[in-house]
């Protein structure tokens, strides 16, 4: 480790990696590289079938389209430098990298908070307020509230990264986790320099906080009004329809919150785990929810698959 005594001085930084001999080293590699192929393709899956398809124009697909959008690139802010680093059996990233990597990171996962509070919202309107739906969930309102996710995610990781690189880091250049990330980076400044950043992270957290009470209120509403419907058929039609966007809450949540509340004893590996499950797992395994009991995408899908290998034989 390289004892700095500001960050003026450092030009690259040490990430963790997955394993330390060669053979375990390519089989990560291999393994990153399965799962990251796997959440691109599902992704954009998602994001071509719900341009394709003027049945899935409605305001639900185009917030489940803007997830898929950030999904692919949270999971490209992570994944590849890691498998690099991993291939070329290097720990190394630059710190123009690292400062790249926790914002766009930031930027991505914020944003992704915001969009999948506005999700809950949507379901709330279509399900206690249908009458409403298309007065409060027009396209211009669609546009608004997503682009409104969007710059919420991009302030946060603006001012997220630019408070955290301009404190002095004094604990040397080595990241405990394959990327970098607040947290970590946290940990290198001085010990008297990070309160201006602490206190950006408690007001972030009290907003994603504010978030999660919005999901939680919207739910009661909905689980009420659904419970009031006559028909068990109907209450069932109308459930399943939120299930994909409460998994994915859930997912989403509970591995963010396992990260944060962790003990600070536990292993390096173990930690290393952990990130990857909250980083990586989301991204990839949203398309599959989002499917699994959406018949209309499946159909939608299937139909578009369809399509091109036909126009494909043909040719």
């Amino acid at each position: 480790m390289q004892q700095m005594s500001n960050s003026s001085s450092i030009t690259q930084f040490l990430l963790l990696p997955f394993a330390d001999s060669r053979e375990l080293q390519l089989l990560h590699f291999w393994l990153f590289l399965g799962i990251y192929l796997a959440a691109l393709l599902g992704n954009d899956l998602i994001i071509i079938t719900i341009a394709w398809d003027h049945h899935l124009h409605t305001p639900m697909y185009f917030f489940l389209l803007n997830l898929a959008l950030l999904d692919m690139g949270s999971i490209s802010t992570t994944v590849p430098k890691s498998m690099a680093n991993s291939l070329w059996d290097t720990r190394e990233i630059s710190y123009e990298g690292c400062v790249a990597q926790f914002f766009l990171f930031d930027f991505f996962i914020s944003a992704e908070v915001s969009l999948l509070t506005v999700m809950s919202y949507d379901r709330y309107v279509a399900i206690c307020k249908p009458l409403h739906y298309g007065t409060l969930l027009g396209s211009r309102a669609c546009v608004h509230m997503a682009a409104a996710a969007w710059g919420a995610g991009f302030l946060s990781s603006l001012l997220h990264t630019a408070s955290t690189f301009s404190l002095p880091l004094c604990q040397g250049n080595a990241v405990d986790k394959f990327f970098c990330e607040i947290p970590q980076i946290l940990k290198l400044s001085c010990s008297h320099s990070y309160l201006r950043e602490a206190w950006l992270l408690v007001v972030s957290i009290l907003i994603v906080f504010g978030c999660f009470v919005f999901i939680v209120v919207s739910y009661v509403q909905i689980f009420r009004a659904v419970l009031r419907m006559p028909s068990e058929q109907g209450r069932h039609k109308t459930f399943s329809t939120c299930l994909p966007h409460l998994a994915v809450v859930s997912l989403f949540i509970s591995t963010g919150t396992f990260t944060d509340l962790k003990p600070s004893s536990i292993s390096p590996s173990f930690d290393l785990v952990v990130s990857f499950v909250y980083s990586v797992v989301p991204p990839a395994v949203n398309p599959l929810i989002y499917s699994w009991r959406n018949q209309q995408l499946k159909d939608a899908t299937w139909k578009l698959i369809t399509g091109f290998y036909t126009e494909a034989m043909n040719c």
